[in-house]
């Protein structure tokens, strides 16, 4: 195919980009699972947002057994969601209104069932090394208790090693055994993933979000043969491994990245703002940007797991944001985000859910971020404040990682309330219930029986009802949107940050030349008085986006403003 496509450089910093997770975005033959051709039919509903990329969660072919992150054929779709000749109508569509699409590429590991991996599981196979083996710990016998060759646990899994029979050895898996790692130090699996990507770029892919991309490159103990000195897999102890930076210049290179004026994004997990400088500074040519855990980590208790709960005061999450800012001020640049595929749906995180302050809440959380510097991503749903679904015991959830703390938690005896609570505000499960798009049976996602239940609250909160209201969530982001495109002050504006203590109050400036913005956002369910010291002169500023029309020195509960200064240019 190999179509013509016209990128501008670094056009990418003045985009918004729209996730898609497949499976709950829209069915178009009703068999209950979201599919390409759904897609395709509510493609104008991105239009009307005013997004311009979409980034699309992986369709390739796979078990399943990670929702698409175990894949099994890289150059495939899975029938649940079409064909490949549904994707090219899909980019094909997507083109034609001047949405951009990326895929999600997933390259630390593959599915146990892939070829490649089938292939390595033969000793004599030359593909033996395309992935991690090694012996039992020595003095024991492979498969039973404790001969793996470290004690690391997996993310989703026990143990991050998994036993072959048919090989007397052990292979690695950081995720799971369902997901073997890709052994990145041979260069024949750098060039067959290259290919790969190439040949997504010809038929008219416009860019890459690379799922734990700075996991690819394993440290040393790893790599050699010698017996493991203590667990040796953890995000932290391979997150930046001694190649990182190697592979994903050879990548740009060999498949041309920056050349083409792609759009890359690197998730990675436990990256700080040193590692994201690195990686995204133009002049080393490796991403454009990357995803960070930073600011959805800071509610969970020190020296916990996720879901461990702990309360999140304002100031530490505007100083995290605010950090990031200053980090990427000079070199590199920053991805924005709330919500995702793997996090509970922010309104109900860092907003407020009760319906007196959804939509108020909602607008402020979509201010506050879209107003940083940096390319913002809106996950789907979010632009009409989908929330949290009430879920009441464990038979209610549907997610690995979500049954398998569940399970751990309650055989090391901790309460079942507590399990329940944590559930409750962290599993991924809330991402991924049925878009809602109107308030007909099953909010529109399907005519048929959903896989995975639809939020009750579809018939007030969904996506016909938020576009006919103009005071709604959805025209808020569109005004955003339009603001970010228009405003040379909102793209390229210098940050920084006001009141940094304040327990309620977020605001900020943004400078550009003779430009500047300041924004004020009242994140509490309380009035708040706007203080008069340590805010630039603002009487006679000129309201560019509101949520509310309140008096001139108050912020009403959730209430956000974005505002011209007096003289300032558009």
């Amino acid at each position: 195919m190999n179509p013509t496509v016209h990128r501008e450089h670094d056009w990418w910093k003045s985009a918004v980009v729209y996730q898609i997770y497949p499976r709950t975005f829209a069915d178009s033959d009703g068999d209950g699972v979201g599919d390409i051709r759904g897609i395709i039919d509510r493609l104008d509903h991105l239009v009307e947002l005013g997004v311009d990329v979409v980034w699309l969660s992986p369709v390739y072919r796979s078990p399943q057994r990670d929702n698409g992150y175990d894949i099994s054929d890289y150059q495939d779709i899975d029938p649940m969601f079409g064909s490949l000749e549904d994707l090219d109508d899909l980019i094909e569509a997507a083109h034609a209104r001047g949405i951009k699409l990326v895929m999600d590429l997933v390259v630390n590991h593959t599915s146990d069932e892939h070829p490649w991996f089938l292939e390595s599981r033969d000793p004599a196979s030359p593909r033996r090394d395309w992935y991690f083996w090694r012996d039992p710990r020595p003095g024991t016998v492979g498969g039973e208790e404790g001969a793996e060759p470290d004690d690391s646990p997996a993310a989703f899994a026990p143990k991050a090693w998994t036993f072959d029979p048919r090989s007397g050895q052990y292979y690695l898996g950081v995720f799971g055994p369902q997901q073997p790692d890709l052994n990145w130090e041979n260069p024949e699996v750098r060039r067959a993933v290259y290919e790969m990507m190439r040949w997504w770029v010809d038929r008219g892919v416009d860019g890459f979000r690379m799922d734990v991309i700075n996991l690819i490159s394993k440290p040393e103990a790893l790599t050699g043969q010698a017996p493991l000195d203590g667990p040796q897999v953890s995000f932290e102890a391979i997150g930046d491994g001694p190649r990182l930076d190697e592979f994903l210049a050879e990548m740009n290179r060999e498949v041309g990245l920056s050349e083409q004026n792609l759009i890359t994004v690197g998730e990675m997990p436990g990256a700080g703002i040193d590692l994201a400088v690195r990686v995204t500074d133009p002049a080393r040519r490796e991403l454009n940007m990357v995803f960070t855990f930073e600011h959805v980590d800071l509610d969970i208790a020190p020296g916990g797991s996720k879901w461990d709960l702990a309360p999140l005061p304002l100031p530490v999450l505007k100083a995290n944001l605010a950090a990031w800012q200053e980090g990427l001020a000079e070199k590199g640049w920053n991805s924005l985000y709330w919500n995702n595929h793997d996090q509970p749906r922010a309104v109900s995180r860092f907003g407020d859910d009760r319906p007196e302050y959804r939509v108020a809440s909602a607008k402020t959380l979509a201010t506050t971020l879209h107003l940083h510097r940096g390319t913002p991503y809106i996950y789907q749903g979010e632009e009409f404040g989908m929330t949290n679904s009430p879920r009441a015991g464990v038979e209610d959830y549907l997610d690995i990682e979500s049954l398998n703390y569940y399970r751990d938690a309650i055989g090391r005896g901790l309460d079942e309330a507590t399990v329940l609570n944590s559930l409750l505000v962290k599993s991924r499960d809330h991402a991924r219930t049925p878009v809602q798009w109107d308030a007909s049976e099953n909010a529109g996602f399907t005519t048929g029986t959903p896989w995975a239940p639809v939020n009750p609250g579809y018939e007030t909160v969904n996506a016909v009802a938020a576009r006919e209201d103009p005071d709604s969530i959805f025209h808020h982001y569109r005004r955003l949107i339009q603001l970010r495109h228009e405003s040379a002050v909102v793209r390229d504006g210098e940050f920084r940050l006001l009141h940094p203590e304040h327990p309620h109050l977020w605001a900020f400036t943004r400078g550009h030349g003779d430009g500047q913005l300041l924004v004020l956002a009242n994140w509490s369910a309380e009035e708040l008085e706007i203080p008069e010291e340590g805010l630039p002169e603002h009487g006679d500023a000129e309201l560019l986006l509101g949520t509310h029309g309140t008096t001139a020195g108050t912020l009403a509960p959730w209430e956000s403003r974005v505002l011209r200064l007096a003289g300032s240019p558009a």
